[in-house]
């Protein structure tokens, strides 16, 4: 490899001039210890995080998008088959929208991670919820979770594959719209932590 040559994902997407404007996932997403977002060409790292508490937090967001889709049944396990279908979903949010698919992702995730969550805590006998805030890596967590069992929920009975289904909600999610699964999850679950207050 030469100096000058740029990382792509796929060899078609850089990771230059990604912006996160979520203060609380900034330094999570952005920071040179984590560094979530830091450039590869094929977001596969062979599980190397597995065993170390807190690794996944270096662990490609992209690459984490793809473990969230392998999760069940059927899907368990098929990698390759993740990748294909995030990287073709990525080609469809490119000729959609005109932008990085990166940044339409990034972007997905600030729009879907919740900032507080309930909390069960029993006291004198008696059990009830209370309002918390979310750890920014819980946060990620949630916010990929929800992305991608809301495109399975899209594509279930749907003759469009999964992948138009997964860009479809990757797009809704970047512009916040209601539409969207995970923003109808977030959404939910901070109107219950609000009542729990």
């Amino acid at each position: 490899m030469s100096k000058g040559q740029e990382i792509k994902l796929f060899g078609k997407w850089s990771f230059d001039g990604i912006e996160v404007t979520d203060p609380g996932l900034k330094r999570y997403m952005l920071d040179a210890r984590t560094r979530s977002l830091k450039p590869v060409y094929v977001p596969h790292s062979m599980g190397r995080h597995e065993h170390g508490k807190f690794r996944k937090a270096k662990v490609n967001i992209v690459e984490r998008l793809i473990n969230n889709l392998m999760r069940p049944g059927s899907s368990a396990g098929k990698k390759t088959r993740a990748i294909n279908l995030v990287k073709n979903a990525f080609e469809i949010i490119h000729l959609r929208t005109e932008q990085k698919p990166i940044q339409i992702l990034v972007r997905a995730i600030e729009n879907t991670a919740p900032c507080e969550d309930t909390t069960r805590i029993s006291y004198g006998g008696i059990a009830y919820h209370m309002a918390v805030d979310i750890s920014p890596q819980r946060r990620v967590d949630l916010a990929l979770r929800f992305l991608s069992e809301g495109a399975r929920k899209i594509a279930f009975g749907n003759p469009r594959s999964l992948d138009e289904c997964l860009a479809e909600e990757l797009i809704l999610a970047a512009n916040k719209d209601v539409k969207s699964h995970a923003v109808q999850k977030r959404n939910e679950m901070e109107r219950i932590a609000r009542s729990s207050r």
